[in-house]
């Protein structure tokens, strides 16, 4: 390890803890602003452009493929130049990206601005997580950690409530362009901010680190982990945040928690259910203002599940959310295929269909919303976190644009139809309730060292 330099007055300087965290998990309201708000976007420009099942899957889709790479690319950023300038870069391609899809001339063109847009997201989602959980103290680590997936509904909700007043109007190039608010914010913010202790340590820059952990730990906290993390450094003195650091047999079974866990979110459904929505019931027979309101429901029900998970994440504990969630997911989705198959009256239908998917967005938040992105960037050692995090974000988006691919042509009524593939999620809740119970450990109430340490025995 280097010798300590001296920090910069700047860095040196207490910053506030809700100051930190606040700019910190900002980067969610990108990840969730984008996702949601092609719901709007998708009611307005599949009457402007004639857009099959095929080419709603595919704009929807191109976002995933820009985060997949984003989120491949973060993993060499985050150890070559810090958390937090990976996450200031991230914003900045957003600001690009969000003004290129706004003056997009056509469809083509949307694909490929939007899939720049998603190289930002992706950039950002790999990198939060890791960021917030490195600031945050053990005992309240969980909590931090959801910060990430509050601001991630936050913006999906604000999307909703943006495509609820301009889509009456056509105004979709406007509703693109409401995430140049957040994304101009998060930069400025940013650049305020302290690298997290975990990386100036490592490069030998104790100073600052003191600095950071004076104003998120106790003082008595401080020395303590200091040494904590000086322990595991010394451990592990080869090249940092490469690929390959994940094939090690000790990372493996971390890599392989951390997959099971992007991976099945996504497949759990749920954003099927957040970028479809409004076309869903616009396919039952309701008009796109009554179903753009009811996806504000849903928005505002996400939120204040996410809200509940800060309190409750680090008392329960992380399994045991996932699995109620699983638990909850099953039963919601198997009866919402069984109404939309059976109920035909359009009043019960619309009520039933609606009511259900609340409730199996709140089990959704509850569990396997935030649990999983505190738990990915628990699991992996100091070493693989970089690239770890990155790996487990490639999954997850690689399976977001699977499902929002592949959604719009298995509900269309020539296929599945939206009933039946309600059963196929259901489904893969009922696998993945079955592996979490088996495969997934604890984490609450260890420190990060706490849980390489014993990851490594």
């Amino acid at each position: 390890m280097t010798q300590a330099t001296a920090a910069p007055p700047s860095t040196l300087r207490r910053i506030h803890p809700v100051t930190l965290y606040f700019f910190g998990a900002l980067g969610g309201i990108l990840f969730g602003y984008d996702l949601g708000v092609i719901a709007g976007i998708l009611v307005v420009i599949t009457k402007v452009w004639h857009l099959s099942g095929f080419d709603k899957g595919l704009v929807t889709a191109s976002l995933s493929v820009g985060a997949m790479i984003g989120a491949g690319l973060a993993a060499r950023l985050i150890g070559r130049i810090g958390r937090r300038r990976t996450i200031m870069a991230a914003g900045g391609v957003v600001i690009v990206g969000t003004l290129a899809c706004a003056l997009s001339p056509g469809f083509d063109a949307l694909i490929v601005f939007r899939t720049l847009l998603g190289l930002g997201v992706g950039l950002s989602s790999a990198t939060v997580p890791a960021y917030l959980s490195e600031l945050a103290p053990a005992r309240i680590r969980g909590a931090m950690g959801s910060l990430n997936q509050i601001f991630i509904v936050s913006g999906i909700l604000i999307a909703f409530l943006v495509d609820y007043w301009l889509q009456p109007h056509g105004l979709w190039r406007w509703m693109f362009a409401g995430a140049l608010v957040p994304a101009v914010v998060l930069v400025i913010g940013l650049g305020y901010l302290p690298e997290t202790p975990r990386w100036l340590i490592n490069l030998g820059r104790e100073d600052e680190a003191r600095a950071v952990l004076a104003g998120t730990h106790h003082a008595g906290e401080i020395e303590a982990e200091i040494a904590s993390i000086r322990d595991v450094i010394r451990l592990d003195t080869e090249r940092t945040h490469r690929v390959r650091d994940l094939l090690a047999r000790r990372v493996r079974p971390m890599l392989f928690v951390a997959l099971l866990l992007a991976v099945g979110q996504q497949f759990s459904g749920v954003n099927a259910i957040n970028a479809y929505f409004p076309t869903m019931l616009v396919s039952l027979g309701f008009t796109a203002n009554t179903a753009l309101l009811s996806a504000i429901v849903l928005g505002v029900t996400k939120l204040a599940f996410t809200a509940w998970v800060v309190f409750v994440v680090d008392r329960w504990g992380r399994k045991p959310l996932l699995l109620i969630g699983n638990v909850v997911m099953v039963l919601t989705l198997g009866l919402t295929g069984w109404v939309i198959l059976n109920v035909h009256d359009k009043d019960t239908l619309g009520t039933l269909t609606v009511v259900l998917l609340v409730l199996y967005l709140a089990a959704y938040e509850l569990g396997w919303g935030a649990v999983v992105w505190v738990m990915m960037a628990e699991v992996f050692p100091l070493k693989a976190r970089g690239a770890g995090m990155g790996a487990a974000a490639v999954a997850l988006w690689a399976s977001t644009g699977i499902v929002t691919a592949v959604f719009p042509i298995m509900s269309d009524h020539n296929h599945l139809g939206i009933g039946k593939s309600m059963y196929v999620f259901a489904a893969i809740n009922a696998v993945l309730f079955l592996l979490t119970r088996r495969l997934v450990p604890e984490t609450k109430g260890r420190s990060l060292e706490q849980i390489e340490l014993d990851l490594r025995g």
